[in-house]
């Protein structure tokens, strides 16, 4: 049996390239990049799961992209051209327009995450994508007792 001290890697697919790192930041709603704030990141879509909150750097685990062609790509521009953007993605249903979006702005994006990820992973956690391996290695946020058993 693990223990949450433990790094654990799962597989995923890889959507757009490369490697980041950073913290959680889960959220239950899809994204709409328009409705985050380049200056600062922080989302501003009313009654969103992430109002209030920045996603700057943040590796950012939602179920999917939303919005038009235009408004997500020219949002995520926006927050790559502030440096207020995820330092990577991991969705559950791929969409067009935030593929292309990931892609053109070379942001790290996974799909398909091995199941037990999202049973353990919690905001705060120390997450490595490797979307070129198609890893996920995830180191628990130290704040969460070591011993406790998964």
């Amino acid at each position: 049996m693990m223990t949450l001290k433990d790094k654990i890697a799962f597989n995923c697919h890889r959507i757009a390239g490369g490697r980041a790192g950073g913290e959680a930041l889960f959220s239950s709603d899809d994204i709409c990049f328009y409705l985050v704030e380049p200056a600062t990141g922080v989302v501003i879509e009313k009654d969103h799961a992430l109002e209030g909150r920045s996603i700057a750097g943040k590796v950012l685990i939602f179920p999917s992209g939303k919005g038009s062609s235009v408004v997500q790509a020219d949002g995520l521009y926006q927050l790559a051209r502030q440096g207020k953007g995820p330092a990577a993605m991991i969705i559950q249903h791929p969409d067009t327009v935030l593929v292309a979006s990931a892609i053109i702005m070379e942001v790290p994006l996974v799909d398909k995450a091995d199941g037990l990820f999202y049973k353990l992973v919690n905001d705060g956690d120390y997450i490595d994508i490797d979307a070129d391996e198609g890893r996920i290695v995830l180191e628990a946020n130290p704040k969460i007792k070591a011993d406790q058993k998964i």
